[in-house]
């Protein structure tokens, strides 16, 4: 008998020891294992290595598992048996239930899933020769599983992650907590370089209504005194009409051929310095139109339609900004957009885009359909509002303040008292 409990309680405590493995190896941390294996850490490696193949990582955990409870409760009710007869298999099933759930379950996972990157460095070097031991077995089961899925019309890709891998950042990135400013700042902008590949130019571009184009077409000196007023260093050279781009003047060109014409600007062929213009485009991606800033060594694109049409210009800085914010200089024009109210409402001017005002506030407002604040007014209320009408979407009031003809110029948006859920329905007041 005493030889049967110490055998009952040695496999108690590989069940135990093969569910503290499972939570620990699944839930530790791969970039804290990958940072410590490319500090030469052995154990961290062999984490790394099973967890590359989890799933017969945890098909043998499973097996080795349930073997072991198994044979711990049939040596129990035979126990049992011996010393009550046949009630011998209640008083086992009951005992057994106990004992597997508390010391073989709940106590092992709570202290792994508490000490996840500890337990696993520590049970990874046992787990490893266990797994291939197991591996003909978890071959037979892992066959017979897939074999039976197929029956029922479900096939199973070993190599298709259950999460994508921009899913599990994007979670990380939502579990980085705090209400400081600095970490509010990095989760916006870890946030922006996994979108850089969503979000397209077209909805970040300067539009081509505020865009500053030189005529080809003026005298020298005027065309000088153009590009000395205005703080871009870049400007797109037209002729015939202002969407007819035919290069991009760079200040620096200016100035050095006006040194080496001994400051003469009449002497100046402005087209002569521009370089040809390279448009992109508006569907072009960020993250692709970032590549291909870096492949051309260039900073400056304009932005067209599908039919060819000017809509606007991109830079290099209007991509890095969507990643870390707005970078002012002592040239750059202040254009505030979004002002707060002692009331705790928001005056937005109408041109400010849904990504920058989801970036300060932490809103979540949906830029599919319209990539401004003026546009997503008009997508949610199916026509052109007029000044003082107010409309409720998104668990978010708008009020029109100015309109210029049909352009909605400021609106003051009023969050809820306190947080709402869902609000998708609308509200309009006159």
């Amino acid at each position: 008998m005493l030889l049967t409990i110490a055998a009952i309680v040695f496999l108690l405590l590989l069940s135990a020891f093969f569910s503290a493995a499972e939570t620990s190896l699944t839930v530790a941390s791969r970039p804290a294992m990958h940072q410590l294996e490319q500090k030469g850490s052995w154990r961290a490696r062999l984490v790394n290595r099973l967890n590359a193949r989890q799933g017969r990582l945890i098909s043998s955990i499973l097996i080795a598992n349930n073997l072991v409870n198994i044979m711990a409760s049939a040596l129990a009710t035979s126990a049992l048996i011996a010393l009550f007869g046949e009630a011998g298999v209640a008083y086992a099933t009951a005992v057994m239930t106990v004992l597997i759930v508390i010391f073989g379950e709940i106590f092992p996972k709570s202290y792994a899933l508490r000490h996840a990157d500890r337990v696993a460095l520590n049970f990874a070097p046992i787990m490893r020769p266990i797994v291939r031991f197991l591996s003909p077995l978890t071959w037979m089961t892992d066959h017979i599983v897939r074999g039976t899925m197929r029956l029922f019309g479900v096939r199973l890709n070993p190599d298709e992650a259950i999460i994508p891998s921009s899913e599990e950042l994007r979670g990380a990135i939502e579990l980085h907590k705090g209400e400081d400013e600095v970490i509010q700042q990095e989760r916006a902008m870890l946030r922006s370089v996994l979108d850089l590949s969503q979000v397209e130019v077209g909805e970040i571009m300067v539009h081509r209504r505020t865009v500053v184009r030189i005529n080809a077409d003026d005298a020298p000196a005027a065309i000088l005194e153009q590009v000395l007023a205005n703080p871009h260093t870049r400007l797109p050279l037209w002729r015939g009409e202002p969407d007819n781009i035919v290069g991009v003047v760079h200040v620096r060109d200016i100035l050095k051929a006006l040194r080496e014409a001994g400051g003469q600007a009449t002497a100046l062929d402005i087209e002569s310095l521009a370089s040809p213009p390279w448009f992109v485009p508006e569907t072009t991606t960020l993250l692709d139109q970032l590549h291909a800033f870096r492949a051309r060594h260039e900073h400056f694109a304009l932005v067209i339609d599908e039919y060819g049409s000017l809509l606007g210009v991109v830079t290099l800085e209007d991509i890095i900004e969507e990643i870390v914010g707005d970078i002012a200089d002592e040239f750059d024009v202040a254009r505030p957009g979004l002002r707060t109210q002692s009331d705790g409402s928001f005056i937005v001017d109408g041109h400010y885009t849904i990504r920058d005002l989801n970036r300060h506030m932490n809103w979540r407002l949906p830029d599919d359909q319209a990539s401004t604040v003026a546009g997503l007014v008009l997508h949610a209320a199916r026509r052109i509002p007029e000044v003082g009408q107010a409309f409720r979407f998104h668990g978010l009031r708008f009020e029109i303040l100015r309109r210029q003809r049909h352009q909605i110029t400021s609106i003051r948006i009023t969050p809820p008292a306190e947080p709402e859920a869902g609000a998708s329905e609308d509200e309009e007041t006159g």
